[in-house]
């Protein structure tokens, strides 16, 4: 039943600390968290089991492009030492099965509401509580609401004319069918090139009959050189996993301490020196060759010598001269979210039965029954495959009747873009935390010591307001706007500004385009959010 008013009366709802959208690992966390303060907690969940992301996007090849011993929980240590990861980098199913074993272990199914999606979240003035309304009728009353629900939640689907007419089966990497997708004997084509693409297409050209790739940008893909967890590197972290955590906090992506960036700059190497280094970073593999040098990612000049070693790299894979032109992007290296692989993504086409279509200068017309029309060409397909990401760090919000003091909707408030104070709060919005979400540095580190860090603060901002006796804490408008000065003053220090991209909204018709994450780095963010908090909560309102 939707709430539609603010000022109805509550007797039907049920009465609760903190209400928390979604069950991934932002969420899980949250429920913990909460009952570690000794506060009644609901967790809402539209899926019908835990695990988010690593729920939905179950595409073949799916997996993580952080170390699983870096991208895992570090709140408990007997949780740490008891998992053991089985590969460099986990895939989807194991990521699935880590989020099902913390479900288990810390009892927090009977606190989730599955197959259950919020539809009104309203602020009532006189009771200073959250009304909630979900799609099953139930209603709920919250001092707090805590918006869990991922930065990469909403899937984002072109509007392709002549979609709905297509005869054959079509997915998306996002919502991927939760039995398995056989495509042997098929002519599958595949719309995207960005992270979910370089993972399912070697994966898809290994069964199909023909795979036809539709590239709009080509993507820099750099190896994983993924592989079974060492384990005598598994065992050295163990033995002072609190350590190797708080050396990755240090670092500005909140990861990688084991390979730190090169404090020297790429303009003043010798060519000797930059191979050396480049060559040094492939061999690692993974996010570690933006690390070469310290100004790959802010200094143009610096940045086109590490795309070019790439290009280099991918004309010595790909035997096709023609087909490597086209698969070596022009963009600057990093603008995009660069791709790790781990399954020989630009070796897939050297492969006969895969071919690579340009569509950056002669777009997909239409989509017919039988197939794609690019130029005057018809591609044959009996399968379509969407790899065409998200709406990012917005797209779940801005769809969900979320409103704050007199009646302001998010969409409303958010019109120019996503508004907030430290990436975690809104004005006009009262006891309303947002997870991992715009205005934080989450989209750059290995996003569980984003969701930790965030918990943390939130619980201990909840726990200084009970302490005091204090009911609502609302960012004020003045800081709100301050910061995103600072957002958006940070990206032009940047290269993430020479190109299009998610972080900017850019994949999304008509969404305000605005650089949407902090990129100043893991610890001063973590330092300046401890200030705010050490001075009272500097730049919020409380009641």
């Amino acid at each position: 039943m939707a709430i539609s008013d603010p000022r109805h009366e509550t007797d039907d709802s049920v009465l609760a600390d903190v209400l928390i959208v979604g069950a991934g690992f932002a969420g899980m966390y949250m429920l913990i968290k909460a009952r570690q303060l000794g506060l009644s907690a609901v967790v809402l969940e539209a899926a019908s089991g835990v695990g988010g992301t690593w729920r939905a996007n179950r595409y073949p090849g799916a997996r993580v492009d952080v170390q699983s011993l870096e991208y895992s929980y570090s709140f408990d240590e007997a949780l740490q030492q008891e998992w053991r990861w089985t590969e460099r980098y986990a895939s989807q199913p194991e990521l699935l099965r880590y989020a099902n074993h913390v479900a288990d272990r810390f009892s927090l199914r009977r606190d989730i509401r599955f197959d259950t999606r919020l539809t009104d979240a309203l602020w009532d003035e006189a009771s200073a509580r959250w009304l909630v309304a979900a799609d099953t009728g139930e209603r709920w009353s919250a001092r707090f609401l805590v918006m869990a629900s991922g930065p990469l939640s909403t899937p984002n689907t072109p509007n392709f004319e002549g979609l709905d007419t297509f005869r054959g089966k079509i997915f998306h990497t996002a919502k991927w069918p939760l039995e398995p997708v056989d495509f042997s004997g098929l002519r599958v084509g595949v719309i995207g090139t960005g992270s979910s693409g370089v993972q399912v297409i070697p994966q898809i050209a290994s069964q199909a009959r023909d795979l036809t790739v539709f590239q709009r940008t080509a993507a820099y893909a750099v190896p994983a050189h993924n592989g079974p967890l060492d384990p005598a590197f598994e065992a050295r972290i163990k033995a002072d996993y609190a350590g190797f955590r708080e050396r990755n906090r240090r670092m500005r992506t909140g990861f990688g301490s084991e390979t730190p960036p090169n404090m020297v700059s790429a303009l003043t190497a010798s060519p000797e020196e930059l191979a050396a280094r480049f060559e040094e970073r492939w061999r690692i593999g993974g996010f570690t060759l933006l690390g070469a040098f310290y100004d790959i990612m802010l200094d143009e000049r610096a940045n086109a010598l590490a795309a070019e070693f790439v290009r280099g790299k991918i004309r010595g894979i790909v035997r096709d001269p023609e087909i490597a032109e086209r698969l070596s992007p022009r963009q600057t290296i990093g603008c995009k979210r660069l791709c790790v692989d781990s399954a020989g993504y630009y070796e897939t086409f050297n492969r006969p039965n895969v071919s690579l279509v340009d569509v950056s200068e002669t777009p997909i017309e239409r989509i017919t029954p039988g197939g794609a029309v690019v130029g005057a060409r018809e591609y044959e397909l009996d399968a379509l495959v969407l790899a065409t990401g998200f709406d990012a760090m917005t797209g779940t919000l801005a769809r969900l009747n979320i409103r704050g003091r007199k009646g302001l909707s998010l969409q409303e408030k958010w019109r120019p873009g996503p508004l907030n104070y430290l990436g975690l709060a809104t004005a006009g919005f009262p006891n309303l935390f947002n997870v991992a979400g715009a205005g934080s540095t989450s989209a750059f580190t290995s996003v569980l010591v984003s969701i930790e860090h965030h918990i943390d603060w939130i619980g201990d901002c909840i726990a200084w307001l009970n302490a005091r006796g204090l009911g609502a804490i609302e960012a004020k408008e003045e800081a709100e706007a301050e910061w995103m000065e600072h957002v958006q003053a940070m990206a032009r220090q940047t290269v993430f500004l020479t190109c299009n991209s998610w972080y900017l909204g850019a994949n999304i018709p008509g969404k305000p385009r605005l650089f949407m994450p902090l990129t100043g780095g893991y610890p001063p963010y973590a330092a300046r959010c401890a200030e705010v908090a050490a001075k009272g909560y500097e730049g919020f309102r409380v009641a």
